[in-house]
C-alpha cells in the first residue's frame, strides 16, 4: 500500500522510519574529538571498569565521530581506564549530552541521506552503537519521515529506532512519513567521510612468461674438398 503524508499517532512498541536506511558504516571506525569552551578531568581512582574517567564539558560543545555529530550546552563523558581489566580498555563508553536542546545527527549510508534528532537530554553509548534519547524528541529523516515523542532510543550503527511503551498508552508517538519517491543516487565516495579499513586487493596474477618458440634448424655449409697440391702440375 503506497501511503503519502501519512500521520499515525498512537503507542508502539517500535518503530523504523528508515526503511532500508543504514547508517553510515564507516562511523564506527572513526576516532572522536571533542570541542567546549570549559572542561574538568577527574580521573579515575581505582583504574577499574566501574570507576570510569570523567571529563565534565560546558559551552558550545561540539563531539563529532565520523559524519556523527553531537552538539549540547553541557556534556559529561565517562572513559574506561586505560589499566582496567577490559577489552575495552582506554575507551569512551558513554556520552551524556543535556542542555534544551542537545542535537545530534549522522548521515545514511549509501543516498547519504541526513538524520538529525533533537531532546532534552541525549545518552549515547559508544560502545553499543545505542542512543538514548529523551525529552521533547524530535527526530527528522530526510526524504523518509519525521518523528516526535517523549522518548526513543537510535541504534547509529544500523539506523534503526525504537520508541513507544505498550504498558503506557500516555507515552503516544506522532509520525509523518514521506510519500514514495523515486530512490536517491548512491553515492561513490562514502558521503564524502572518510572510509572505515577496507580489505586489501586481491593479489593480480603474474603474466605467465611467454613459451620459447622452437628455432628452425639452420642448414650446415657445404664444405669445399680441399685441392690437391699436385694439381696443375707436371706429370
Amino acid at each position: 500500500m503506497r501511503m503519502g503524508n501519512v500521520i499515525a499517532a498512537g503507542s508502539v512498541a517500535a518503530l523504523l522510519l528508515a526503511g532500508h536506511a543504514f547508517a553510515l558504516k564507516s562511523d564506527k571506525d572513526q576516532r572522536s574529538t571533542v570541542e567546549a569552551d570549559y572542561s574538568k578531568f577527574v580521573q579515575s581512582k581505582t583504574g577499574a571498569v566501574g570507576d570510569p574517567d570523567v571529563y565534565d564539558l560546558d559551552g558550545n560543545v561540539v563531539i563529532t565521530r565520523g559524519s556523527i555529530k553531537m552538539t549540547s550546552a553541557h556534556a559529561t563523558l565517562y572513559k574506561i581506564p586505560s589499566a582496567a581489566n577490559s577489552p575495552n580498555a582506554g575507551e569512551t563508553s558513554r556520552v551524556v549530552l543535556t542542555g534544551k536542546q542537545a542535537h545530534m545527527q549522522q548521515v545514511h549510508d549509501g543516498d547519504c541521506a541526513l538524520m538529525t534528532a533533537n531532546a532534552d537530554k541525549i545518552d549515547y553509548n559508544p560502545l553499543t552503537s545505542l542512543a538514548d534519547l529523551t525529552g521533547s524528541v524530535v527526530v527528522i529523516q530526510q526524504g523518509r519521515g519525521e518523528f516526535r515523542g517523549e522518548h526513543m532510543i537510535y541504534n547509529t550503527d544500523t539506523g534503526d529506532m525504537e520508541s513507544g511503551n505498550k504498558a503506557e498508552p500516555s507515552g503516544r508517538v506522532h509520525l509523518v512519513m514521506e510519500a514514495k519517491a523515486q530512490a536517491p543516487a548512491q553515492s561513490p565516495n562514502n558521503c564524502g567521510f572518510p572510509g572505515g579499513a577496507g580489505k586489501p586487493a586481491a593479489a593480480k596474477p603474474l603474466d605467465k612468461p611467454a613459451e620459447a618458440k622452437p628455432q628452425p634448424k639452420q642448414a650446415k655449409p657445404a664444405v669445399k674438398p680441399a685441392a690437391d697440391k699436385n694439381d696443375g702440375g707436371a706429370h
